[in-house]
């Protein structure tokens, strides 16, 4: 299932400690459209501003996969809200920069 035009459920949800150890890793409809949204106005933006591929490292995780890992089960993981990310070839605090400078400008656009 595509998220958006770069970012794939699969890969957004792939975690090689769940296989490992067993634990279901499959998020809900609320967490899927989470997902999609965090793809769409995160995750794609990022992707089309540095025209680079963007290497997902951890996405989704179930809440017993977050424990599995000493994580909160109540972390923006296990919500669908959060991924962690690097771009190759960039240094990591100008996604980080980026993504900020994008916030603050959706905010004043709602102001």
């Amino acid at each position: 299932m595509k998220l958006s035009k770069n970012f794939s459920l699969s890969e957004l949800t792939k975690s090689q400690t769940a296989t490992r150890k067993g634990i279901s890793n499959e998020p809900s409809t609320e967490h899927v459209e989470n997902l999609i949204h965090l793809a769409e106005s995160v995750l794609q933006p990022v992707r089309d501003h540095f025209g680079k591929p963007v290497m997902i490292s951890s996405g989704y995780r179930s809440p017993e996969l977050c424990e599995a890992i000493g994580s909160s089960s109540k972390s923006q993981h296990a919500k669908g809200e959060a991924a962690d990310f690097e771009i190759p070839g960039v240094d990591n605090m100008q996604p980080v920069s980026y993504t900020h400078l994008r916030a603050h400008e959706t905010r004043e656009d709602r102001v």
